[in-house]
């Protein structure tokens, strides 16, 4: 369990309200396999879908014919880019990603045509049978010549997708002041969001001509909004319903099988069901960012930091989904969790043949503060200096300035998060456990305990919070409050996507809260109701609390008017609690609930906004960019055995600041999973793509993510620093244990190695045959 360092007001006990580790609705289901996953949907008289994807990662297409696969017993039609009835292409912030490859081919399994069958097994035999003449053309697939003169361009405007440029201070003046520069060039792999349900969808025709689409998503009105003008349909024609999500990450912002499925249930005016499996998931959605960076610091001997200089260079793959966004995150804290008075920072994505890259847990800054925390550890080392007194030294506080020009406002408590992820006493990492496993060679027993070493690392990250440079977000609830056999019901709508991180948990613990009603049910989110955003940014819980809390003060305002003429007492002086309207000041019961809204249920609407930011300028990166910031500290304990390159994660420490604890328990099983993802990808995950842009390794057999073996203790420590601008104080809490955790858990290995490592995930033969490992 984790310690929780409250600077909020004491709990109450709400019986599920705000503060409590309350039950999520959807757990007992999940965990007995009862729950309704989108694979899991029928309907009477539905078909089959798949899609033919692309063998190749660049070729033109010369020909389609699909009259082999139309000509196969159960097949019901077959489509293709000409069949497409609207608007050809579609994309998060560019529309230049086909429904269906028109005249070329840019990635491996690109979707190229459509089947519908009696059944998924015809559709993929059918699929095999069309026919599909490629002229296969040279991929460019290396990002560090992709804007090189010369190279094909992936796309007609050429390979740049965004440069992003930021420049604060005197860089020339901080040059002369740095006694001690160092520099280092860093890489960092391709990692897929691995959730464990597959892209799936059900759609449905309607009898006015439009269609329903129930899908696993993040985002159901971006969705919409990129998916009617593909089918041709105005908005209100296009109903999406969010059905059971298994896990998201990051990968179900983008558009799947939304309109392959619509597309299908149109043509043929019935039910159509698609469903990935895992090897088809793997090319049907969007992964984390590629990296290559170059990062150098200067500081003074003292160990204060003057200036930093960065170059990020990041594979957006063949089509732009949220580039032009992760490329301004990974650029905006380049300089780390640091006072840094003067930065250099470019930050470029790249068009390639490759997979294509977008949102993923961080969002950039994963890639930018695993550059920022091991030059860190390499500018200690010139200094030798200890690496967390150097990021003591330079730690950021309210009231630092950043790189884009705005000051830090809201508590940063970034030193004393390394405070506390230091002072923690290091776990042995065993358990209790005797015998071999807690060794890196695990049961297999091929380590020797004579041969290990040890080695601590520290890192820690910060993120914005929300939406940034000047995009606007929004967040709607409905909450309607009725009576029902003498109880008070409270109904929750909002487009809210319960992607397993527990938002339908808190807005029924905001609704209890509120509204001192412990019944409460969260409606299914669809696009009836006004838009929640994306799951993305840790900003749903912040968000739609706001949203939630807002409708749920409309309501209580109307039943606290009711009471009041009801009591003949002044409003101000009741409240609501435990199904009852009672005596603000002595708890007494005056009036239940229920007999205030008989037969006139109260229905309160409310559309909830941050406060504004700002588009940085294109030339300096100057901008009042964010409205929050979130941070996060790890300290790793690995033990290694350099003769054979293994490593196992002895501890994992974290110290995190939420703002407000929601719901403790999930807020706690939220920073285990970032950190269990950033442990991944400094040890095991990584797309492998080759030269040709072929993905090596579509599959869990050879794609590896970590076990329950590889999770190692986490003592963890929540701070409760209330935000000043949001519902609760609450803060964004799901990503900032992925920007910290995989620096760590590299620094760690790198000190008790005394290898320099540039490159995540690490490999065996990174260690064993690194040519700086000494020899015996």
């Amino acid at each position: 369990m984790s310690d929780l360092v409250q600077t909020a007001e004491p709990r109450q006990d709400r019986h599920g309200g705000v503060g409590d580790s309350a039950v999520r609705p959807d757990g007992t289901l999940k965990v007995t396999g009862q729950f309704a996953y989108s694979s899991d949907l029928w309907a009477e008289g539905m078909v089959w879908a798949t899609t033919l994807r692309s063998p190749h990662a660049a070729a033109l297409i010369r020909s389609i014919d699909v009259s082999r696969a139309l000509a196969v017993p159960g097949v019901h039609t077959v489509l293709t880019h000409d069949d497409v009835p609207g608007a050809k292409t579609y994309g998060m912030k560019v529309a230049d990603q086909p429904v269906l490859a028109i005249d070329c081919v840019r990635y491996e399994g690109e979707p190229v045509a459509l089947v519908a069958a009696d059944d998924p097994e015809t559709a993929r035999q059918a699929a095999k049978l069309i026919d599909v003449a490629y002229e296969v053309i040279d991929p460019v697939t290396d990002v560090t010549t992709a804007l090189e003169p010369g190279i094909r361009p992936v796309h007609a405007d050429g390979n740049l997708v965004r440069h992003v440029r930021i420049r604060h201070g005197d860089m020339d003046s901080a040059r002369r002041e740095a006694e001690v520069v160092v520099s280092g060039d860093y890489e960092l792999g391709m990692q897929d969001q691995a959730f464990l349900g597959p892209e799936s969808g059900l759609a449905i025709p309607t009898e006015d001509g439009g269609v329903e689409l129930y899908v696993a998503s993040q985002w159901l009105h971006k969705d919409l909004e990129q998916l009617a003008p593909c089918l041709d349909l105005p908005p209100e024609k296009v109903r999406l319903t969010l059905a059971g999500v298994g896990g998201a990450f990051g990968g179900r912002e983008d558009l799947s099988i939304h309109v392959h499925a619509c597309m299908l249930a149109l043509a043929l005016g019935r039910p159509v069901k698609m469903s990935y499996n895992r090897h088809e998931s793997f090319f049907g959605h969007v992964h984390r960012h590629p990296a290559r960076m170059r990062f150098e610091h200067g500081a003074t001997r003292d160990g204060r930091l003057v200036y930093v200089k960065a170059r990020l260079l990041l594979d957006g793959g063949a089509y732009a989904s949220t580039s032009p966004v992760v490329i301004a995150n990974a650029s905006y804290f380049a300089a780390g969790a640091y006072s840094v008075p003067n930065s250099e920072i470019d930050g470029f994505a790249v068009y390639s043949n490759n997979p294509p890259c977008g949102a993923m847990r961080g969002f950039g800054a994963v890639q930018s503060t695993y550059g920022c925390e091991s030059n860190m550890d390499r500018l200690a080392a010139a200094l030798e200096m200890d690496p967390l007194e150097l990021r003591l030294r330079n730690a950021m506080t309210t009231g630092t300035v950043l790189p884009t020009g705005q000051e830090v406002d809201g508590p940063a408590p970034v030193g004393e998060l390394l405070g506390i992820v230091r002072d923690k006493p290091v776990s042995n990492g065993a358990g209790g456990r005797a015998g071999p496993g807690p060794l890196p060679g695990g049961s297999g027993n091929t380590t020797r305990a004579s041969d290990v070493r040890r080695g601590i690392g520290y890192a820690v990250g910060v993120k914005a919070i929300g939406y940034s440079g000047g995009v606007d977000d929004i967040s709607t609830a409905r909450v309607t409050l009725s009576e029902a056999a003498g109880e008070p019901n409270v109904a929750i709508h909002t487009a809210a996507a319960e992607c397993g991180q527990g938002i339908t948990t808190v807005q029924s613990q905001i609704a209890r809260t509120e509204l001192g009603v412990s019944n409460v049910v969260v409606l299914p989110a669809d696009t009836r109701i006004g838009d929640a955003g994306s799951a993305s940014a840790s900003r749903m819980t912040w968000m739609s609390s706001g949203a939630v809390q807002g409708a749920c003060r409309q309501v209580a305002t109307e039943v606290l008017d009711r009471a009041a003429r009801e009591t003949r007492r002044p409003a101000t002086d009741l409240a609501l609690r435990d199904d009852m309207v009672v005596d603000r000041f002595t708890g007494e019961p005056l009036v239940s609930i229920a007999r205030l809204v008989p037969a006139d249920p109260i229905e309160g609407e409310f559309e909830y906004r941050h406060r504004p930011t700002e588009a940085i300028d294109p030339e300096t990166g100057q901008g009042n960019a964010h409205i929050a910031f979130a941070y996060c500290a790890h300290r790793a304990v690995v033990d290694v055995d350099p003769e054979l390159g293994l490593v196992r994660v002895v501890e994992l420490a974290v110290a995190q600041d939420v703002g407000k604890a929601m719901n403790p328990q999930a807020v706690e099983g939220q920073i285990e999973g970032g950190s269990v993802q950033g442990l991944g990808l400094a040890l095991m995950e990584e797309i492998q793509v080759d030269d040709q842009g072929r993905v090596r390794n579509p599959s869990f057999t050879d794609y590896l993510i970590p076990t329950i073996a590889d999770v190692p203790p986490m003592p963890i420590t929540m701070l409760e620093l209330p935000h000043p601008d949001s519902p609760y104080g609450l803060n964004g809490v799901g990503e900032p244990p992925t920007l910290s955790a995989t620096p760590a858990i590299l620094n760690a290995i790198r000190d008790a190695t005394g290898l320099s490592l540039p490159r995540a995930p690490i490999r065996p033969s990174d260690i064993a045959l690194s040519a700086e490992a000494p020899r015996r």
